[in-house]
């Protein structure tokens, strides 16, 4: 592979093998620069009485789209360690341009110089190599030969480009400088890595492979009680599918909090066309909030096999029957402390919702700052809020709880608050 000299290493290249096609000609001395054409007119003072030139100029770097995906992904999951080491694969486009004062004069230097890419659609390792060896000594020139343009694994081809009138004159208009007659083409493929270790795994010594008959486990969805969402703490959830039979543990992985809570299905077992469950009581280790559920199998050879739903399951929070929820006035405004179950964790979003019962009032307001893992909630409404009956909702991460009633009374007794 070449290294980050390598675009200069290929424009260097092509510059020389132009230069030799051009002093070969009938047409003299020839210059031939590789700046932009904006600084071919300044520098070389392009006008009615300036000598024949030629100039290359590398306008566009683009990714390769042969090479790009060609290889595995370049780091592990932790972002840091180096499983291979891809390289970047880039196609170079280019811009030959003839500048001459006499009649037909450019259209000469420009016919020479495509017949000399026509001519020569692949770069020869060894025409590179023997170009850059004449580059006379200097620490740039030093780190162009080293570059590895002659080693990579695929060698530079060079083919015309197709560039209509708008995308020419677009073009020239960038550069700021005077229209030339001027010929597209791409070098491709050049091939840039770094010296990179990389991690290699350890052979594979032998193969257990077991295959077993049978119909591979199926999850159809969830089905939460009263066909509900969210489910609450205690809640019965059953899991609907095929080839159930033989799970012997459920996951619920909660992708906010990075934690995975796994537990037996206790409540009647597993059955062949469900699982039923009930949400554990766990408050300190089962957060609330939108969850991902996998049944894990386990056959009689020990192979364990996870099955993933395509149906979150939302565990709702809920205000906790004990101690009853407070209500203080709070610097003009209403301080309300409840307590949750389960326990909410830093980074995860709460929110009560107090909807009045005699006007139909609806106010949100955001848990107030909390850094550990708490199950004791503040939150602070302003103005303050006035006297009278309201039903209170907990949100969790966009999950939303049912409403916080107590269905031994008529009407239904829920949250009262105290100005």
């Amino acid at each position: 592979m070449s290294s980050a000299l390598a675009l200069s290493a290929v424009t260097s290249v092509l510059q020389t093998s132009l230069g030799l096609v051009y002093n070969s000609s009938a047409l003299g001395t020839i210059t031939v620069s590789a700046i932009a054409p904006d600084l071919v007119e300044s520098k070389y003072g392009i006008g009615p009485d300036s000598g024949p030139l030629v100039n290359l100029f590398l306008h566009q770097v683009t990714p390769n789209a042969a090479w790009r995906n060609i290889d595995f992904p370049s780091l592990a999951a932790d972002g840091s360690t180096r499983l291979k080491n891809p390289p970047l694969a880039l196609d170079l486009h280019y811009l030959l341009t003839a500048y001459a004062s006499d009649d037909t004069e450019a259209e000469a230097l420009l016919g020479y110089g495509i017949l000399m890419l026509h001519e020569n659609p692949i770069l020869p390792r060894a025409l590179i190599t023997s170009i850059l060896g004449t580059l006379s000594s200097s620490t740039y020139n030093d780190a162009l030969k080293a570059a590895g343009l002659d080693a990579q694994i695929e060698m530079i081809k060079l083919s015309p480009a197709t560039l209509g009138r708008e995308e020419m004159a677009w073009l020239w208009t960038a550069l700021k400088a005077d229209y030339r007659p001027t010929f597209p083409f791409q070098a491709s493929v050049v091939l840039m890595r770094n010296d990179n270790p990389a991690v290699f795994s350890l052979p594979v010594l032998t193969r257990n492979i077991v295959v077993q008959p049978g119909v591979s486990a199926q999850l159809f969805g969830l089905q939460p009680p009263n066909d509900q969402s969210p489910t609450l703490v205690g809640d019965t959830v059953q899991v609907n599918g095929s080839a159930l039979s033989t799970a012997s543990q459920i996951s619920i992985a909660n992708p906010t909090t990075h934690v995975t809570y796994a537990f037996a299905p206790a409540l009647g077992g597993a059955h062949d066309t469900s699982v039923s469950f009930q949400v554990p009581e766990d408050p300190a280790n089962l957060p609330s909030g939108v969850c991902q559920l996998s049944l894990i199998f386990k056959n009689a050879s020990g192979i364990v096999t996870q099955h993933t739903s395509n149906v979150v399951l939302g565990i709702g929070l809920k205000v906790a029957a004990t101690p009853v929820p407070s209500a203080a006035a709070s610097g003009g405004g209403t301080l309300i402390s409840l307590t949750c179950d389960p326990q909410v964790r830093p980074g995860q979003n709460v929110y009560l919702i107090l909807s009045s019962q005699t006007n139909s009032n609806m106010q949100v307001v955001a848990a107030q700052p909390f850094t550990t893992q708490t199950a004791s909630l503040s939150f602070q409404f302003t103005p303050a809020l006035t006297a009278d009956t309201y039903a209170a909702r907990l949100q969790v991460d966009g999950v939303l709880a049912p409403v916080a009633s107590n269905w031994k009374f008529t009407p239904p007794a829920t949250l009262a608050v105290l100005p």
